[in-house]
C-alpha cells in the first residue's frame, strides 16, 4: 500500500478547517467588493522568465521551477503580485483604469515551515493599478483596517513607512549603491535579530559608523506618527515628497478616526524589491510572534517589465492560512462558530425529508438531511459533530419538533414558517 503522506510544508484542510477559510474569504470579499474592487484569476504555472528576479534573489532560490513535458521552463507563481503585472500587460485594451482588483488563490514558496507559514498558501491580494497618489495609498491601508476589524481580532497595528526615506537617508550619510542590500538586511530585522542583521550589513561591505548611522535610522520612535514625521523631516533637512505623501496619509487616517491603530515605523522595509514607496505591515499585538498578517507596498516600475506603457500600483496581501492559524490561537468567534449547515433533518422511515428541506433552503437556510442508517442517537452526534445548531427529528400533520443542540430545548408543533423564524 502506498502511505498516505504529504510533502513537507504542505497539508490537507479538514471540513472543519475549510468552512472557517471559506467563510473568511465570503466575508473579505464582500469587504473587497464594497470597495469597489473586482475579481481576476491567473494561472498558477508561469514562464519563469515572468516571475525570475522580480523578488529578488532570495525569492528566486524560494521558487518551485522546472520543465514541464514541452521542455518549457516553468515556475509556480510565489506570490500575486507578479502574475498581476503580466496579466495587466497581457490584457491591457480590454481594462479600464485605474483599475482595482482583487484575487484570491494559492501560492508556492520553497521556505522553511513553521507555525502559520507553509510551502503552500493562500493569499487574499488587492491591488489599484494606474494611481500614484495619496488617495489610492490611502484606500488600501483603510481596506487593511475595515477587514481587520470586521474580523474582532483583537487591537492590531499596521506598520507604515516610505522606501524613498531610508534611499534618502543613506544618500546624505553617504552610503551609496547598497540600498537594496541594506533594505533585505533590515527587512529580517523581526526574524533574526538586530546583532544578525548587523553582521549581514558587515557582510556587505558597510563600516561601524555606516551601520550605526542605519540603526539610529531604524530605531526612531514609533510612539507618534506626527511627531516621528517631524523628527524625518528634521533628520533629512528638507520636506521630501515621501514625507509629504505620509503626511497626507495621516491626515486622512485623522479624518476616518483610525490614526490610533497606525504605526509610523522606519524598520519597515518589505523584502521584495519590486517595492519603491510607501509599504507596511500588520502585527496583532497579543501575537506578534506569529508575524504579519497582512503586508504590501507601492510598485511603480513592474507593469513596465511586461509593456511599454509603465502603469503605478499599489496593493496588499492579507496571508490568510497565518490569520486562521492567529484566530484558532485566540479562540476567536469567527473559528468557534463556524459552520455549514443550520439544520440537520433526520432520517425517519416515516418521513420524507426532500418536500420540507426545500422549503427551508428556499427561505435562506442550510439545510443538511442525514442519509445514513444509523439511529436518532447517532444522528443527533453528527449534528453536534458537525456544529449544526438545530436538528428536526419528528413530523406530524405538517408540524415539526425542533432540537437546538446547544441549549438541548426542544420546541413542538411549529410549522415551516415557525421554523424558519426559530432558526432565524
Amino acid at each position: 500500500m502506498i502511505e498516505p503522506k504529504v510533502l513537507k510544508g504542505f497539508r490537507d484542510s479538514l471540513p472543519s478547517q475549510e468552512i472557517v477559510r471559506q467563510n473568511l474569504i465570503s466575508k473579505i470579499q464582500n469587504i473587497f467588493r464594497s470597495f469597489g474592487f473586482v475579481p481576476i484569476d491567473t494561472p498558477c504555472l508561469e514562464y519563469s522568465e515572468v516571475l525570475l528576479g522580480k523578488g529578488g534573489g532570495e525569492t528566486d532560490k524560494q521558487m518551485f521551477r522546472f520543465q514541464d513535458n514541452g521542455n518549457r521552463d516553468v515556475a509556480l507563481r510565489f506570490d500575486l503580485t507578479v502574475p498581476l503585472a503580466r496579466f495587466v500587460s497581457a490584457n491591457y485594451a480590454q481594462l479600464k483604469f485605474p483599475f482595482k482588483r482583487y484575487h484570491i488563490g494559492k501560492v508556492w514558496r520553497g521556505e522553511k515551515p513553521q507555525k502559520g507559514r507553509y510551502r503552500e498558501f493562500l493569499q487574499c491580494d488587492f491591488d489599484i493599478i494606474g494611481a500614484d497618489n495619496s488617495q489610492s495609498d490611502f484606500e488600501i491601508l483603510l481596506l487593511i483596517h475595515t477587514c481587520l476589524k470586521s474580523m474582532n481580532i483583537g487591537s492590531f497595528k499596521v506598520l507604515v513607512s516610505h522606501r524613498g526615506l531610508l534611499n534618502s537617508y543613506l544618500n546624505i550619510n553617504g552610503i551609496h549603491g547598497k540600498l537594496d542590500e541594506v533594505l533585505r538586511a533590515i527587512d529580517k530585522l523581526n526574524k533574526i535579530g538586530l546583532e544578525n542583521v548587523i553582521s549581514i550589513l558587515r557582510d556587505e561591505g558597510l563600516s561601524d559608523s555606516d551601520i550605526e548611522a542605519i540603526n539610529t535610522f531604524i530605531s526612531l520612535p514609533k510612539d507618534d506618527f506626527g511627531k516621528t514625521l517631524n523628527l524625518l523631516s528634521d533628520i533629512l533637512g528638507q520636506e521630501p515628497e515621501e514625507i509629504i505623501r505620509l503626511r497626507e496619509l495621516y491626515s486622512m487616517m485623522i479624518e476616518c478616526g483610525i490614526q490610533d491603530d497606525f504605526v509610523l515605523d522606519t524598520s519597515i522595509t518589505r523584502g521584495l524589491d519590486y517595492y519603491t514607496g510607501i509599504v507596511y505591515e500588520t502585527l496583532l499585538e497579543k501575537m506578534p510572534q506569529i508575524g504579519s498578517i497582512c503586508s504590501g507596498g507601492r510598485y511603480n516600475n513592474l507593469t513596465g517589465l511586461y509593456h511599454r506603457d509603465c502603469l503605478p500600483g499599489v496593493g496588499s496581501c492579507i496571508g490568510l492560512d497565518r490569520l486562521i492559524a492567529a484566530l484558532e490561537e485566540t479562540g476567536s468567534e469567527i473559528v468557534r462558530n463556524s459552520r455549514y449547515a443550520d439544520i440537520l433533518i433526520l432520517k425517519s422511515p416515516s418521513f420524507t425529508q426532500n418536500p420540507a428541506a426545500t422549503v427551508l433552503r428556499e427561505a435562506g437556510l442550510m439545510v443538511d438531511c442525514y442519509c445514513g442508517d444509523k439511529g436518532a442517537g447517532v444522528q443527533y452526534a453528527y449534528a453536534e459533530a458537525n456544529n449544526i445548531p438545530y436538528v428536526v427529528s419528528n413530523y406530524e400533520n405538517g408540524l415539526f419538533t425542533v432540537k437546538e443542540i446547544a441549549t438541548r430545548n426542544v420546541y413542538e408543533n411549529l410549522s415551516l414558517e415557525e421554523l424558519v423564524d426559530k432558526v432565524k
